[in-house]
């Protein structure tokens, strides 16, 4: 499930879009990410943390910048806004990956550099 909350103008949005694994498949796609589904786990196997949607927010935005190498922080914010669907929501993934230790983040003259370190 996704909900996406926000304005557009000066209305409200609230919007809760259901996927299943294929549709999870397609979007993963769209940012170079290939989405693993789910595989029948026998009775012995042990219990693990299910991946929340946060988590796989936060693996896209990885995998985002990643792909991409390096990007500004204002193209950067543009693609985590496009992503969470939300400016807050995007500012929050911004400063996650800043703290990253996979991120170096470098002055680019009035813009910070975004990078990803191998």
């Amino acid at each position: 499930m996704l909900r996406i909350r926000g304005t557009v103008g000066e209305l409200p949005v609230d919007l809760t879009l259901e996927l299943d694994e294929s549709d999870w498949a397609r979007l993963g796609a769209q940012f170079g990410v290939q989405v693993q589904t789910a595989q029948p786990q026998a009775a012995a196997a042990p219990v693990t943390k299910p991946v929340n949607q946060d988590d796989a927010v936060w693996q896209v935005a990885r995998d985002l910048l990643r792909k991409a190498g390096q990007l500004s922080g204002p193209e950067l914010l543009d693609q985590l806004e496009g992503l969470t669907g939300s400016a807050a929501a995007g500012k929050r993934l911004l400063v996650r990956l800043r703290h990253s230790s996979d991120v170096k983040v470098a002055s680019g003259g009035d813009t910070p550099l975004y990078s990803w370190i191998e």
